[in-house]
């Protein structure tokens, strides 16, 4: 084998890695050198004299060679997945789950921590803070038998969310909709079906599902029976593959929450959250979920009086979508002529961040990607460059569904780094070379991945665990979703939105249309989300005997997801939640267990701050504002202070109603 490049920090720009001259077999080397290389550098802590310099950095500074190689390995297990790339993560996983037991687990290491001299300035002090509480959640207090036990419990977890996401992955190429005649795929585009045919290789034409439940091209197409057959794949997934990998997870998950003195899971997540309690998470859930079913209903009764008959779960979006048009004189296909993939990338999304925080944004052909299609973009800011940006927006069969930013190197003073960020996305692109053309979900998308970009790229802290994006669930969305309100901006939207073949700029009334027409729907996309949410906290807010009473098959799950939305005042015929437990990725085969919540308690923030925004007279002096309260303090300010120096007070949630359409909830 070669010299292995993840051994050694890359000598390219920002340390971005050598993706061509980095294989499968240098990951696996790394993740062994690197297991054993922290080890050592966490003895030699535990043996050094007990200084600040000694223990905390020098902790910050380890791991160096594990974090090279994981980055690269798990953002291409997401990107590219192999049977060879999850075979390594099936080995390495419960490995580096238990590495990471080891050290939060390590007593000597613990006293350390708690004795040692903190420096006095508010960073430093803020760091000790968050460490101590996550060696304490983490079982650094706990007795020997409670260690083992728990780590045992990370260990499982950490295989069983893996397999989860891989079969999940297959489960959503097995399903992938085939259809034999083009006449099936009637109002797609002629390159959405010219896409179809080119996926079938050679068998009639083939639809690839994304991640929810009700998917894009049911609002699309003309045909009954080929909507019906996407909808009804689509909720196939992970039934017989996923139904007792999930429920375990859910069982060992409340087992791990009451060993470390917790009621449930929940309790145990949103502590760390900036909603605090489990109890004010279902609190904002529970109070708007009957006045969203009530607008989804209401909703759903004008679908079926366009349609002459009742619509289905199939029809619903389709039926939904001839409304809109109705109402707003809205073509869908002809909007999205607007939106060029790389027309609103670049003289839209790249526009608003250099007209808000100054920031330009410059391609480096002379650097290249994991894959083809994947552009590297520098990020400068007065001359200087901060960061490197890396856009994968190319479908491919091998890349988990969603879209999603992560990094390859964090910015962190101590470590003298700079960001390399990357934003994915799945978009379908033309076979014939030409560029994708956005639906406003994909704007909209496109926009929120790239707020999520910007929090890491214009991270200023000193300490790389406080960095970015390393901040709670329901604050890493405030960023990215308060960055989606630009992308309908009036002055952005007119400089990015012209015509793909007249190179005319949007008209007046077709602006004001497109931001009126955002409001619409807004009872079935309230529903659908808060449906999800339920879903996630009604399994994580089970107790260890409640959880070990489940059955063990999809009818089961079906049941209990039924009755949390009874529960909720959630019923709404025909609407289907976001995502069905068992195609749940979020929080069964990522992070967002007991969080996914967060989107809208983010969005509240949201909501509030951008009317923040809308009131100022000098846009510029406005973000550069936000830049330096919220994009470039990481995890370095208390959450709710950094909102209030911005705001002047507490949020409120009167704008996240009026947006919504739930302007007379009662909302505490």
């Amino acid at each position: 084998m070669t010299v292995n490049p993840l051994l050694q920090t890359s000598d390219l720009p920002y340390e971005l890695p050598a993706f061509a001259d980095i294989t499968l077999e240098h990951a696996v080397e790394a993740f062994e050198v690197g297991l054993a290389e922290q080890r050592e550098e966490i003895a030699a802590i535990v043996a050094a004299d007990p200084t600040w310099e000694n223990v905390v950095e020098a902790l910050e500074k380890s791991g160096r060679t594990l974090e090279r190689a994981s980055a690269w390995f798990f953002n291409l297990q997401g990107t590219d997945s192999t049977d060879e790339m999850d075979a390594v993560a099936a080995d390495i996983v419960p490995k580096l789950s238990a590495h990471s037991d080891a050290i939060y687990q390590n007593a000597a290491l613990y006293q350390l921590l708690a004795d040692v001299v903190v420096p006095d300035d508010a960073e430093s002090q803020r760091l000790h803070e968050l460490l101590l509480r996550r060696f304490t959640r983490r079982g650094a207090a706990l007795d020997e038998a409670g260690k083992q036990r728990l780590a045992e419990i990370n260990q499982r977890l950490s295989v069983l969310s893996e397999e989860f996401g891989r079969s999940l992955l297959a489960d959503t190429k097995r399903l992938a909709v085939r259809f034999s005649n083009a006449e099936q795929l009637a109002g797609l585009s002629e390159s959405r079906i010219e896409s179809a045919q080119a996926d079938a290789d050679g068998d009639g034409y083939l639809l690839p599902l994304e991640l929810p439940t009700v998917q894009a091209d049911q609002a699309l197409l003309t045909d009954p029976a080929s909507r019906a057959a996407l909808y009804e794949a689509s909720q196939q997934r992970g039934d017989t593959s996923n139904a007792a990998n999930l429920l375990e997870q859910v069982q060992l998950r409340a087992e791990r929450a009451r060993l470390l003195g917790f009621d449930t899971h929940a309790d145990y997540v949103i502590a760390e959250e900036t909603a605090g309690t489990a109890q004010a998470a279902r609190d904002l859930l529970f109070d708007l979920a009957p006045a969203a079913a009530a607008n989804a209903d209401a909703e759903r009764k004008l679908a079926s009086e366009l349609a002459g008959e009742p619509v289905t779960g199939a029809d619903w979006p389709y039926w939904q979508a001839k409304v809109r048009e109705r109402d707003f004189s809205l073509d869908d296909e002809e909007l999205s002529r607007y939106f060029p993939l790389r027309q609103v990338l670049e003289k839209g999304v790249f526009f608003a961040a250099e007209r808000l925080y100054g920031i330009t944004v410059v391609k480096r052909d002379d650097l290249q990607g994991y894959a083809d299609g994947v552009d590297v973009w520098e990020v400068n800011d007065g001359g200087e460059g901060i960061g490197l940006l890396l856009t994968d927006y190319r479908s491919r069969p091998s890349k988990r569904g969603g879209a999603w930013m992560s990094s390859f190197v964090d910015q962190s003073e101590l470590l003298g780094t700079k960001p390399v960020v990357v934003n994915v996305m799945s978009i379908t692109h033309p076979t014939d070379g030409s560029e994708p053309l956005l639906t406003i979900d994909q704007v909209t998308t496109l926009f929120h991945e790239f707020g999520h970009a910007l929090h890491g790229l214009l991270s200023k802290v000193r300490y790389p665990t406080l960095s970015g994006t390393n901040v709670p669930r329901d604050w890493v969305e405030f960023p990215s979703q308060i960055n989606e309100n630009w992308g309908f901006d009036p002055e952005v939207l007119r400089h990015y939105a012209h015509h793909v073949d007249t190179g005319e700029v949007i008209p007046d009334e077709l602006v004001e249309a497109v931001i009126a027409a955002r409001q619409f729907g807004q009872g079935f996309a309230t529903s659908e989300y808060l449906a999800a949410a339920i879903i996630d906290l009604a399994w994580h807010s089970l107790t260890p005997s409640e959880a070990a009473t489940m059955g063990d098959t999809a009818d089961s799950i079906s049941d209990f997801e039924q009755r949390a939305l009874e529960d909720a005042g959630l019923v709404v015929d025909e609407l289907a939640p976001r995502y069905r437990s068992t195609y749940f990725n979020h929080i069964f085969g990522g992070g967002y267990s007991a969080g996914y919540y967060s989107y809208l308690w983010a969005e509240a923030l949201d909501a509030d701050g951008f009317d923040w925004f809308s009131a100022q007279p000098d846009v510029r002096a406005a973000g550069e504002a936000f830049r330096d309260l919220i994009l470039s303090r990481g995890a370095t300010l208390d959450y709710g202070d950094a909102f209030r120096q911005l705001r002047g007070r507490d949020k409120d949630v009167a704008p996240l109603l009026r947006r919504r359409g739930l302007a007379g909830s009662d909302v505490r």
